[in-house]
């Protein structure tokens, strides 16, 4: 089983909550049995933006399906059944079909996804709700009081 290294420190100094995002990233549901295929990458591009690239070659945007819901992003690409009578030497190329799951934290929504290169490029982002938003908090003890006695 191939392994990956991510440092997801910088995640865990600069903002409280990530650290669920980033723990529930590297496991990336173990439990159900995922091989390998396709490889990917997971790359911090900003405080708040994330991009999933997959190494899908061989697969049309027709042959893949992306879904996000209930916090799980799913990655299908499903090859059409074709009968060939070709005899391969040697079959590198994976083409078969795959499911990927990956969880996603609270408030992380897909902006989008594109293909080049036989690499699939899906765009994270977090956005926090205006109700979560950090807000500041005038000090106003002296005038209160002052209020108060009046």
């Amino acid at each position: 089983m191939r392994t990956f290294d991510f440092d997801f420190s910088p995640l865990y100094r600069s903002a409280i909550g990530f650290d669920r995002m980033a723990s529930m990233l590297e496991n990336i549901n173990q439990s159900s049995n995922q091989n390998g295929y396709p490889p990917y990458n997971i790359e911090l591009l900003g405080e708040n933006n994330y991009r999933i690239t997959m190494a899908i070659a061989g697969f049309t945007e027709d042959e893949l399906e992306i879904e996000s819901r209930e916090n799980v992003l799913t990655i299908k690409g499903k090859k059409p059944e074709v009968k060939t009578e070709r005899e391969y030497l040697y079959q590198g190329i994976a083409e078969r079909n795959f499911e990927r799951r990956f969880q996603l934290a609270d408030h992380v929504k897909v902006n989008g996804a594109n293909m080049e290169n036989g690499l699939l490029h899906i765009e994270l982002e977090r956005e926090i709700p205006e109700a979560k938003k950090p807000r500041k908090i005038a000090i106003n003890g002296s005038k209160l009081l002052e209020n108060e006695s009046a």
